[in-house]
């Protein structure tokens, strides 16, 4: 996981039905939103009358998560529980995120883990200044990491060590489409694509069928198209971003020896049925072997590897 903004490699096809043999409803053109949510490239695309106003609830309920999962919003709630090593009263949108996040750290038997902020910030502060940690450096950094050392319940969340911190990047993204698309369901809508960085699909495409989505490891196609309708898709490609120049430090960090992830793989991604599970799984996923990933997805059954390579 990282701090960074980590750049998404899937190709949503929505934009261009021409392409993909799906004609637009003629009635109802289809209208698709573009910006920037929870650091990446977003989009909302559904063809509706009132589909500026949909859009515009959907924005909003954004704008509200990241006040609440964002390490670049000041005064976010993740912001001042790194801060303070405490949170009084926290969000319940940030409860549920940390029990996600620790059903996914159970089945990859700690793979994932948003504890490792203090890690990544040592790698990313150590290359910046032309240089890898010391051993010496990320045994001290790894002292302060564990995902036991978060404790939290209605009233509160504790970090149990002195400069323990969380990134929960490699989670929100998805977890936050779920609650967009949760919203706008509750709303009685459907047929709508949500892209927070991770695809979510509330009902299929407004013609037929489902959302096309192409994947990418960002330096080509995949081929065969996914096709989603009620389904999440999370990419992750581990060197997609570097610390360093040359592309060898990858920006994803093992916990367990505080390292970037070896080589292993070019792409990784997973359709499940909330975008949470899916990113979590992903990010998880590209530090372990297919074996050890056939495994963690056994409690998951509902998730499946989409690409892997």
């Amino acid at each position: 996981m990282t701090t960074l903004d980590r750049r998404r490699f899937l190709a949503i096809s929505a934009g261009v039905l021409a392409a993909t043999g799906l004609p637009a409803d003629a009635s109802v053109p289809l209208h698709q939103w573009r910006g920037v949510a929870m650091g990446a490239d977003a989009s909302i695309t559904l063809a509706h009358p009132q589909a500026e106003e949909i859009v515009a609830r959907a924005l909003a309920e954004i704008a509200r998560l990241e006040a609440v999962f964002s390490l670049h919003h000041a005064e976010s709630a993740l912001v001042r529980l790194n801060r303070d090593g405490v949170l009084e009263a926290p969000p319940f949108e940030l409860l549920e995120c940390f029990a996600l996040c620790g059903r996914v750290h159970a089945a990859t038997g700690g793979m994932f883990d948003p504890t490792i902020q203090p890690l990544w910030a040592l790698h990313a502060e150590s290359h910046a200044a032309g240089v890898k940690p010391s051993d010496k450096a990320i045994a001290d950094t790894l002292a302060r990491t564990g995902w036991d050392g978060v404790g939290y319940d209605s009233a509160s969340v504790r970090l149990a060590r002195p400069g323990m911190a969380l990134s929960l990047n490699g989670v929100a993204q998805g977890f936050v489409a779920d609650r967009v698309v949760e919203m706008l369901a509750a709303q009685g809508l459907t047929d709508i694509l949500v892209n927070t960085g991770e695809y979510r699909a509330l009902g299929g495409h407004p013609a037929g069928g489902g959302w096309p989505v192409t994947l990418s490891d960002g330096e080509r196609l995949i081929p065969d198209a996914i096709s989603l309708r009620d389904m999440a898709v999370a990419s992750s490609a581990p060197h997609g971003i570097t610390f360093d120049a040359d592309g060898r430090e990858s920006h994803v960090i093992d916990p367990t020896t505080g390292r970037p992830a070896p080589a292993r793989w070019r792409l990784v991604s997973v359709a499940a049925p909330q975008a949470g599970v899916a990113d979590a799984l992903g990010t998880a996923f590209c530090l372990m072997e297919r074996d050890q990933i056939e495994t963690a997805l056994a409690a998951f059954p509902s998730a499946r590897i989409v690409h892997l390579g």
